[in-house]
């Protein structure tokens, strides 16, 4: 089998690490030549995509090298976020993908941010979308665009709904560690979240089950934001940094506009659908395993 991504970021690397012996072959877009040259130490072909400079020029010319991979592909992987004109990939490659005859699964990254505020309901992907955030207006456009190629050319596309990821380099533990980690305290505010590895696993269980579809992607338990970090604390036996009310910390505002949704996203559809289960559960789960593994240590 093999596999092109397009964006190899945190998530779509991950996956590779994971599944690397399931693929005779794996190519994935970065930005630079630069990039693309180092990824063959992680045994990837690297092709450079840049929707920032310009996805396919006004003639049409793009790296053989893609359209090449696209041909080959069995199975595609889509993580690169949607700008103000859609999604980048479909401008400049969706007419080739849609014509790729060996494809037979494609996986595209979304975000729980979708369903926006539910007052701290929960939801679920039969919930209708009500997005906040232009950028989540953005992504709800570019799920019906994927979902659209897929009943156009008869290919399964699935959707995965991502809540808030961590895992190694990328948690609560490092954050302590770097001094930077903050307990803001907004009352009756939750998240989901999701351990990186468990995207994997979802995504591997999806390729055993290509039949397309919408997932969650996100673990069992909802919870406030300063408890995770309060118990990450623990787990490092140092003091948690004090409690900042939501009202008066200083944020950017992206990080204002994710306190502005607040819900519980269900993930039943994965484990009955795909007969996934979770590695991580809830986050206590995941902190203990990256603790385990020296992260947030000298």
């Amino acid at each position: 089998m093999n596999l092109l991504v397009f964006g190899y970021g945190y998530t779509a690397s991950a996956f590779i690490r994971a599944e690397r012996k399931r693929f005779t072959d794996i190519a994935a877009t970065v930005r630079t030549p630069e990039k693309a040259a180092l990824l063959g130490r992680d045994g990837v072909r690297g092709l450079v995509f840049d929707a920032g400079v310009r996805d396919a020029d006004p003639t049409g010319r793009v790296d053989p090298e893609i359209l090449a991979s696209i041909a080959q592909a069995d199975a595609l992987l889509v993580s690169i976020p949607p700008d103000a004109e859609g999604d980048p990939v479909l401008r400049a490659f969706g007419d080739r993908i849609g014509a790729s005859a060996p494809l037979r699964w494609i996986g595209y990254l979304s975000t729980v941010g979708v369903y926006g505020d539910h007052g701290g309901e929960w939801v679920d992907e039969k919930t209708p979308l009500r997005p906040v955030s232009e950028r989540s207006a953005r992504r709800v456009h570019a799920e019906e665009a994927w979902l659209a190629l897929g009943r156009r050319s008869g290919k399964p596309v699935h959707v995965f709904r991502l809540s808030g990821i961590y895992g190694p380099g990328q948690n609560a533990l490092v954050n302590l560690q770097a001094r930077t980690a903050r307990r803001l305290v907004k009352p009756g505010q939750v998240f989901n979240r999701i351990h990186v590895e468990d995207i994997a696993g979802v995504l591997a269980a999806s390729l055993e089950r290509p039949g397309g579809g919408i997932y969650n992607v996100t673990d069992d338990e909802p919870a406030p934001p300063q408890d995770v970090v309060t118990y990450a604390a623990g787990l490092l036996g140092v003091q948690p940094p004090p409690e900042i009310a939501f009202e008066t910390a200083h944020l950017s505002p992206m990080a204002r506009s994710f306190y502005g949704e607040n819900k519980r996203v269900a993930n039943r559809r994965v484990r009955d659908e795909l007969g996934y289960a979770f590695r991580y559960p809830t986050y206590r789960e995941g902190m203990q395993a990256l603790a385990a593994a020296g992260e947030g240590r000298s």
